[in-house]
């Protein structure tokens, strides 16, 4: 009900998938061919067989799906993760989109057909912010975690929320749960309304560059590599929810410990390149030598 099925099917997009021989293998296919009149070549579509790749739909492991984008001359191409709740897309040149950008085109889709507020975690890009600032909609930033954003959507009654790291969008009017369905039929739409490619898509989402890394800590020091880094840069507005994450107009940074690991997972966004590569090599020093 909240895309334009009809409008998708008479666009007759040529589509490549690879659904890693998972949960998706079969209702996939049909999802996009039957539901959504797109012309199909799939992948790993068999659910009696093994997972030919990694389990997470990352660009260094999705290039057989890229072969196919090109070999083909699809449209789009889709990768699911086991258990279809992550998307990942390839653009018609068979680059595959920045998880961020997925879900910024997701908002931007969903904004335009129900009202609320949008929720994401600290570590999505501030693209959503603009997007969601041109709906004069507010964003609501968490904690990262699917149950986190999940939470505080269900109290604001949020149109639309997800993780741009983890390539998942949460869409309630469907569920509430990451839902790479509603994610690819999202973009489907917006293709078809637009008449854009997905390069198109991406290329008219605000412009932002992101970069992140993982670093080593000992057990005991976290709380020092914490202050030392709000320290170095007195300037920032701090957010201490999760981690430290420290804010300008132009860019930002953040930086919280892993769940499983002594690691600390450090992201950067900047407006301009340059700007987000000193931002990353400054934090990285600062964290590396204390």
């Amino acid at each position: 009900a909240k895309v334009d099925a009809d409008r998708i099917k008479r666009r007759k997009f040529k589509v490549a998938l690879d659904a890693v021989n998972g949960a998706g293998s079969v209702m996939t296919p049909e999802f996009l061919t039957a539901s959504l009149g797109c012309r199909l070549d799939a992948i790993a579509i068999d659910p009696t067989k093994v997972f030919p790749r990694i389990a997470e739909p990352r660009p260094d492991t999705l290039g057989d799906l890229t072969a196919l984008v090109r070999k083909t001359g699809a449209d789009v191409g889709f990768a699911q993760d086991p258990d279809a709740d992550r998307l990942a897309i390839a653009d018609e040149t068979g680059r595959v989109v920045d998880n961020d950008d997925v879900l910024a085109l997701a908002v931007l889709r969903a904004l335009s057909v129900v009202p609320g507020d949008v929720v994401v975690n600290l570590t999505t890009s501030a693209a959503i912010d603009d997007i969601a600032r041109t709906f004069n909609r507010r964003v609501y930033r968490t904690p990262v975690g699917e149950a986190n954003v999940v939470d505080t959507m269900r109290a604001v009654k949020a149109a639309i929320g997800g993780e741009g790291s983890a390539g998942g969008v949460i869409f309630p009017a469907v569920q509430l749960c990451r839902d790479s369905y509603i994610a690819m039929a999202f973009l489907l739409d917006l293709m078809a309304e637009t008449g854009q490619t997905v390069s198109q898509l991406v290329a008219s989402l605000p412009a932002y560059t992101r970069k992140s890394g993982k670093v080593p800590f000992t057990h005991g020091r976290l709380g020092g590599l914490m202050q030392a880094l709000e320290e170095g840069f007195p300037e920032a507005a701090a957010d201490r929810s999760d981690g430290l994450k420290l804010i300008w107009d132009d860019r930002w940074l953040h930086v919280r410990a892993s769940n499983t690991e002594p690691l600390l997972r450090l992201a950067v966004e900047a407006r301009d390149a340059e700007k987000a590569t000193i931002l990353y090599d400054s934090a990285w020093k600062l964290l590396t030598s204390v």
